[in-house]
């Protein structure tokens, strides 16, 4: 796992398959996403090589039920002691009560869903012991306040955070920065892709500065362009 700094309070953990991500206040650490199942000790060491401890992560929010955002949640929350959060769509496929919608893959997709599944680990995620609600609108106690944002398309229930204190906008996999050149893209294998790209213009109004996604690099400064600038091309 590479630990990456972005800003003084913020890292990115990237994994094998996905990434998630560390925000650390004075006195709580967020983590937003957990990558997949077994990836639990790595987050736990990599909390501490930042100084503080994994019981300091205060809570988990998840953007999705997606396998490769929420697989180790139950494993950290275990570990940690950490509150997970899911909007109220997503929640009961998180918890393992019922078992998520596959996407709706366009053909062009499915060679590269194959590569990605095959670095999957086997077994099946355990389920976190609760699973917290949220909904669009809702303020979490982190990074000065940050605003839960419905985004519906990649899945029902996929959520973005905006951080207005500091223009820091946590996208799911609604955005992803591309594999090939970096490039700012619309993400892939979702549920219903012209919601996917409805939702993206929302987050385009957003006055964010550096934005985080699922899956690629972050954009470190001028985030609200690039998103304005992929939402008005489709």
């Amino acid at each position: 796992m590479d630990v990456i700094e972005l800003l003084p309070r913020l890292h990115l953990l990237r994994f094998p398959v996905g990434q998630a991500y560390l925000w650390c206040d004075d006195d709580q650490v967020t983590l937003i996403d957990t990558g997949i199942l077994g990836v639990g000790p790595a987050i736990a060491d990599a909390v501490t090589a930042l100084g503080r401890a994994p019981g300091d992560v205060r809570r988990i929010v998840l953007t999705h039920f997606h396998e490769d955002h929420a697989g180790g949640a139950g494993e950290f929350a275990a570990l940690s002691g950490a509150e997970v959060l899911a909007h109220h769509l997503d929640a009961p496929f998180v918890r393992g009560e019922l078992p998520g919608p596959l996407p709706r893959f366009e053909e062009w997709e499915l060679p590269i869903h194959a590569e990605a599944a095959r670095h999957l680990p086997e077994g099946t995620p355990v389920p976190p012991a609760a699973v917290t609600s949220m909904s669009d609108g809702d303020v979490l106690d982190f990074g000065g306040g940050a605003r839960v944002i419905h985004v519906p398309g990649h899945t029902d229930g996929s959520i973005a955070l905006f951080l207005p204190a500091g223009g820091v906008l946590f996208t799911g996999d609604t955005v992803a920065a591309s594999p090939v050149d970096g490039s700012v893209i619309p993400g892939v294998f979702n549920l219903d892709r012209p919601q996917v790209l409805a939702s993206l213009g929302r987050l385009a109004e957003l006055d964010a500065d550096v934005a985080c996604f699922g899956h690629g690099d972050a954009v470190v400064g001028g985030a609200a362009a690039a998103l304005r600038k992929i939402a008005s091309a489709r």
